[in-house]
């Protein structure tokens, strides 16, 4: 009998021994040994692939990606007061850091006030505090936000540190056409996965399409809605769940936008996406090429976009904080540059590289500049800048791109199957998902099926190694004297005129954004604006999942 290469390969391969641990990706996807034609069979190149730049974008959404502009390179900060962030800001600009990103503390994230009791022992913790257009103000002192893109972490708010980041344009003489930037404002994955909301889904969804009109008038450079799969992962999803919940929330905020009578090209080529870039480096190229294909397929064929700019998917990646470890912290500096490198493979529009003290604190500055010079190294030093997708073709990754898809139109159908996204949500669906997932995936550790160096394997008794940033108590009483100051001086008759004028229009169907630009110039708090819609619209509470 003669043998085929196929037949003799198998043959040889069987007589060998395997390591004993399973193969399989981060999420637990089997991987087979070897991949051949067979494993992408069905692919057509002009229609799953085509060409950079080109229909359906799997292969990047620009003809020339990096060899034309390298991604932005944008570390997220924020803590303490607005002045100290501004100081971190200035040292990351003058390191070569392209673009700002704020990471806002938890009462702000919650919609209070520094001076509410619920705000004790938090204020300046896990980001910045912003108050009012007043912190907003210090936060971007000396910053010319007409030369600076901005990305802002924050969601159920969204549409109040929008428009204070607006008026301090304003103040500075610059224009809201000309600003340039990105507010999370992603509510429903706040449902599903990271849990700070305040109202509920229908209120909320009404503040996102305000903001999508209102940014097709007046900044029509800006993106309205970063669309996160990156908390969905955070939470223990798997490389697929983060896929194909991020895109069901995606089409969730077209037909939404739809619903609110704007025409789907109007405000669709402003929505971008945001993932994570976890350890398995295959995995998250082929989740990154899927997520393009799909996105274009979708918008052209469901939605009927027109627009070239509707059916790209534009997308900022952050490495997986997920994947950090408190043990031997310097590893998570090599954990973060293979991330990195997926994330640049696989096309992204906008990196940030964690910092290897982040699981411990907020990063020093030491450590969030080794974590910028991981990116500088990557664009200038490695090479992988030099042609684009240049993994398309590798049996491997079009296999995995292929079974991505096919894995994300399942999940479309049973979410479809429930009554749409919110219905999903209702029922606890994505809870249930990213629940399970998590649940295997820290099995998978404890039972050795999967090794993580320094917890588990390889590891070693030693004291912490290196210093963290701490955040005193001192900084939270000068936020709390600033804001109660405020109060204070600012004219109180004016507020009252404009939060009054705000619960009218949140009663009726107005668009809520200048309502809110006119208190926010007055100098009323968030806490302010958000307690008046809470009036109207009331605060959400999920249903408990047993």
């Amino acid at each position: 009998m003669i043998m085929s290469d196929k037949e003799r390969w198998q043959e040889n391969y069987r007589a060998l021994r395997e390591r004993q641990n399973p193969f399989v990706t981060v999420s637990s996807v089997p991987v087979a040994p070897l991949y051949t034609p067979e494993h992408s069979a069905g692919t057509d190149y002009e229609r799953d692939l085509g060409y950079p730049g080109s229909y359906p974008y799997t292969r990047g959404i620009h003809a020339n990606m990096y060899r034309g502009r390298l991604w932005t390179m944008r570390q997220f900060a924020g803590f303490g007061s607005a002045q100290e962030s501004n100081e971190r800001y200035k040292f990351l600009l003058s390191q070569g850091q392209t673009g700002l990103s704020v990471a806002f503390d938890m009462p702000t994230i919650m919609g209070y006030d520094s001076d509410h009791p619920r705000a004790y022992g938090e204020v300046g913790r896990v980001g910045v505090a912003i108050d009012s257009l007043q912190d907003m103000e210090r936060l971007f002192q000396d910053i010319a936000l007409d030369r600076v893109s901005t990305s802002m972490t924050i969601n159920a708010p969204a549409a109040i540190l929008w428009a204070m980041y607006i008026v301090a344009a304003e103040k500075k003489g610059i224009p809201s056409y000309k600003l340039t930037g990105t507010i999370q404002n992603d509510i429903l994955k706040e449902y599903i996965a990271q849990k700070s909301w305040i109202f509920p889904p229908e209120p909320s969804l009404r503040l996102i399409t305000d903001i999508f009109k209102y940014a097709k008038e007046h900044v029509p450079k800006w993106n309205t809605v970063s669309i996160s799969g990156y908390h969905i992962r955070e939470a223990g999803a798997t490389a697929l769940q983060e896929l194909a919940f991020t895109l069901a929330d995606g089409f969730a905020y077209v037909e939404a936008g739809i619903k609110a009578g704007l025409d789907v090209d109007d405000f669709v080529p402003r929505l971008s996406f945001f993932f994570n870039a976890h350890m398995d480096v295959f995995e998250e190229i082929a989740k990154y090429r899927a997520a393009r294909r799909i996105w274009a397929r979708h918008m052209k064929e469901k939605y009927g976009a027109k627009k070239s700019e509707s059916l790209l998917l534009r997308f900022h990646t952050q490495t997986a904080g997920c994947s950090l470890t408190a043990q031997q912290p310097e590893n998570n500096i090599v954990r973060t540059a293979y991330e990195a490198l997926a994330a640049v493979l696989g096309g992204t529009q906008s990196l940030h590289t964690n910092s290897m003290d982040e699981v411990l604190a907020l990063p020093t500055e030491k450590a969030v500049q080794i974590a910028l010079r991981t990116q500088q190294i990557l664009a200038y030093e490695s090479g992988v800048a030099n042609t684009i997708d240049p993994l398309a073709g590798s049996y491997f990754v079009e296999s995995l791109t292929d079974q991505m898809e096919r894995g994300a139109e399942d999940y479309f159908r049973r979410i479809e199957e429930m009554g749409g996204v919110l219905a999903a949500i209702g029922q606890n669906f994505f809870q249930q998902e990213i629940a399970d997932a998590a649940f295997r995936y820290q099995r998978e550790i404890e039972k050795h099926e999967r090794i993580i160096v320094g917890v588990n394997e390889f590891t070693k008794e030693e004291k912490l190694g290196i210093d963290l940033l701490k955040i005193g108590p001192e900084t939270e009483k000068a936020q709390v004297g600033r804001v109660q100051e405020l109060k204070r001086i600012r004219d109180n008759a004016r507020v009252r005129s404009a939060l009054a004028d705000l619960e009218g229009a949140a009663k009726g169907s107005d668009n809520l954004i200048p309502k809110i630009m006119t208190a926010v110039r007055a100098y009323a708090t968030e806490g302010e604006i958000i307690g008046v819609l809470k009036t109207v619209f009331g605060e959400y509470r999920e249903q408990a999942v047993y």
